[in-house]
């Protein structure tokens, strides 16, 4: 089977499962280290001709990541293409069975079986922390409804401030931001990469808890560990 990713979470779940299946990913496919497979574009702007030209069986997409006009030129092409959509975590278990197990063909996965407990283990929360939750600044874009990782965090005992926006990822002034009633400000390094230099220094009455994108936002592998790496973080 020759497998096309257009989205880095579903690249790195592929290619851990069963790595000969990939034969191209995006340029920001960046795990697991190491990858072969031919380089397609980005996420939003994937070379549909040389997407076409690898033939693949099929094409693994998400709709929050990936274009709807590009996705149907695949599907004009003759090529099988599998849409995710991913807004909660369990949403996350569930599609990448789907992906691996009844798309791929593969038996499923240790690492999603761990991923599964780990998240399981979880003690209960304690009083809940409201957060602002950054995804951009030049604009101020923030977490807003409906979205995966304002799940994890709730299930870390986070509260998204602005879990009830009208918006997915609103743009908030900077301000605003500022008096929302926020106890903390949750500052992920991507999309936007945050760091202890870049972001803190805007919310100076609120403390900082910078973590790694890759613990919050994607779902694969990264997910058996990211509630520990999570929970240290937001300490």
């Amino acid at each position: 089977m020759r497998v096309v990713s257009l989205v880095p979470s579903l690249t790195e779940a592929v290619a851990v499962t069963a790595p000969g299946l990939l034969v191209g990913v995006t340029d920001w496919c960046t795990h697991p280290a190491g990858l072969t497979a031919a380089r397609i574009g980005g996420t939003k702007n994937p070379d549909v001709a040389a997407v076409v030209a690898l033939r693949p069986d099929l094409v693994v997409a998400n709709q929050e990541e990936n274009r709807e006009p590009d996705l149907a030129a695949l599907r004009a092409a003759g090529i099988e293409v599998l849409v995710t959509d991913v807004r909660t975590l369990d949403q996350a278990f569930e599609e990448l069975e789907r992906v691996l197990v009844t798309a791929c063909g593969q038996a499923r996965p240790r690492w999603l079986d761990e991923a599964e407990a780990a998240w399981a283990a979880l003690p209960p929360p304690r009083a809940p922390r409201r957060a602002v939750v950054p995804v951009w600044r030049r604009p101020w874009m923030v977490l807003g409804r409906d979205t995966f990782a304002g799940d994890l965090l709730a299930r870390l005992g986070v509260e998204n401030v602005y879990a009830d926006h009208a918006e997915r990822y609103p743009r908030i002034p900077l301000d605003a931001l500022n008096t929302a009633g926020a106890d903390l400000v949750v500052l992920p390094d991507e999309p936007y990469r945050f760091t202890a230099d870049d972001g803190p220094e805007a919310f100076p009455a609120l403390p900082a808890a910078l973590v790694d994108g890759r613990f919050l936002t994607w779902y694969g592998p990264s997910l058996a560990q990211a509630p520990a790496a999570l929970r240290a973080a937001l300490r």
